[in-house]
């Protein structure tokens, strides 16, 4: 048997632990163990591995060339424990256990919310893990065990279901329509405070849609964080795009040339086709479809 298939995970998890704090004593603090512990578990990796790991610098703990290339494998893997710990925490048929799930910083943060709460009204033995972050989460390898995707998922073994369509359109504060005005028409817009994207330039295929060639020179407030993004639009830096459905809620954004500029995301919901079974993962999709599909609904 090759002598790495025996490696136990705790010598893995406390590498990452050391791989993303740079240091003994900033993983110890993070995974709750000693320091000491912690640099037996490096030391003993290292030495059933044959390879150097990190080297010590004057800003902590570096990881060498062998030790990244190890990082997406053991993060593989510390999906795959997490997701026994889900699947250990009830048993398929009941409505209880941990449910995972994943959506953009926008969605995770503005939509769902007031939705997941409405669940735990319903299931309280259901606890429920909310990863926000703009990068896919691989199901396949169950970093998550439901998504919300802002594009069709395109993997084998996955059970994914349409919700509709989330209409996005500009707005500005009041605060800054008092100051600036509004733009009469499309040209206009380039004589008004305009907040965009800064390197990440993915919504530029949805604005160029409706006919708008855009560059990131011509925003004036320039974030890739579409909450800080909304932020500063609440805040009255200038004109930006919402999603309809978000500033409904905020009476003070002045719709911006609603009838010139409108483009929309399809909106998905997937989850690994083995966890269909699984009762509190299926309850927990099916209420996100409906109460997700109704969202996107009203934003139209």
């Amino acid at each position: 048997m090759d002598a790495t298939s025996s490696i136990s995970w705790d010598l893995y998890r406390s590498f990452l632990a050391v791989v993303h704090e740079g240091s003994l004593s900033g993983a110890a603090r993070r995974l709750g163990l000693t320091q000491p512990t912690v640099g037996r578990h490096v030391a003993a990796l290292e030495q059933a591995l044959g390879l150097a790991l990190f080297t010590r610098a004057p800003q902590g703990l570096l990881p060498t060339e062998a030790a990244l290339d190890l990082v997406p494998h053991a993060q593989r893997l510390e999906a795959a424990a997490a997701a026994l710990l889900r699947a250990a925490s009830g048993e398929p048929e009941e409505a209880r256990g941990v449910v995972r799930i994943s959506a953009s910083d926008i969605i995770g943060c503005e939509v769902l919310p007031p939705i997941l709460a409405g669940f735990r009204e319903a299931h309280p033995r259901v606890a429920i893990e909310l990863v926000t972050t703009n990068r896919l989460s691989n199901l396949l390898t169950r970093e998550a065990d439901i998504a919300v995707r802002m594009a069709r998922p395109t993997q084998d073994a996955l059970l994914a279901r349409h919700l509709g369509k989330v209409d996005i359109r500009l707005y500005a504060h009041q605060r800054y329509v008092a100051r600036r005005g509004l733009p009469a028409t499309v040209a206009e817009l380039a004589e008004h405070s305009a907040i965009g994207f800064d390197a990440d330039s993915r919504a530029l295929a949805n604005v160029e849609m409706v006919g708008i060639r855009i560059r990131r020179e011509l925003f004036d407030f320039r974030t890739d964080s579409d909450l800080a993004q909304l932020a500063a639009l609440r805040a009255g830096l200038g004109v930006g795009a919402a999603q309809v459905g978000i500033a409904a809620r905020c009476p003070e954004l002045v719709p911006v040339l609603h009838e010139q500029v409108a483009f929309g995301i399809d909106m998905w919901l997937a989850m690994h086709e083995d966890l269909r079974a699984v009762r509190r993962v299926r309850l927990l999709f099916d209420h996100l479809a409906s109460a997700l599909s109704a969202y996107c609904a009203r934003s139209g």
